[in-house]
């Protein structure tokens, strides 16, 4: 994977979130990552097609995924990650990756389309994409720890 491929993904997560009512947000760490993924909690699945292929996921663990959940309904509180909740986190997964892939447009790559979120949840699940490599990227968005997984080919 071409690691320029990453960087509309990354702006477009950073773009957006402050658009949702995040305050701070901070890369803390960059990985290579084998094709397999371990889930913490809840990930985010969006497949991509068109001229670059595979997928993009927005993992969290569960407490961590509450917490966002309350942050973009306005601070109601999540006790637990009913369907709203699961909604709103699906929807910012959405809304990053059409973003991202208006950045690859603007760059000169379009042509892309992404699938509907699917959304994991569940400890310790594994995750086999279709790609021999992951980029990963760890955020901490107002205190909240967000790993962005980026397997295209």
């Amino acid at each position: 994977m071409d690691v320029n491929s990453i960087n509309p993904i990354l702006d477009a997560f950073v773009n957006i979130l402050p658009q949702l009512g995040f305050k701070t947000i901070e890369k803390k760490a960059v990985k290579v990552a084998e094709s397999s993924l371990r889930s913490s909690g809840l990930i985010v699945n969006i497949g991509v097609m068109g001229p670059l292929k595979g997928a993009i996921l927005i993992g969290m663990d569960t407490d961590s995924a509450k917490k966002f959940a309350s942050k973009m309904m306005m601070g109601m509180e999540v006790a637990e990650l009913d369907s709203l909740a699961q909604s709103a986190i699906s929807e910012m997964g959405n809304m990053v990756c059409a973003n991202a892939c208006t950045n690859f447009s603007q760059s000169g790559m379009g042509g892309l389309d992404i699938s509907p979120p699917t959304l994991l949840i569940g400890k310790d699940a594994t995750i086999k994409l279709s790609v021999p490599k992951v980029i990963g990227v760890t955020f901490v968005v107002d205190g909240i720890t967000i790993d962005v997984y980026v397997g295209l080919f």
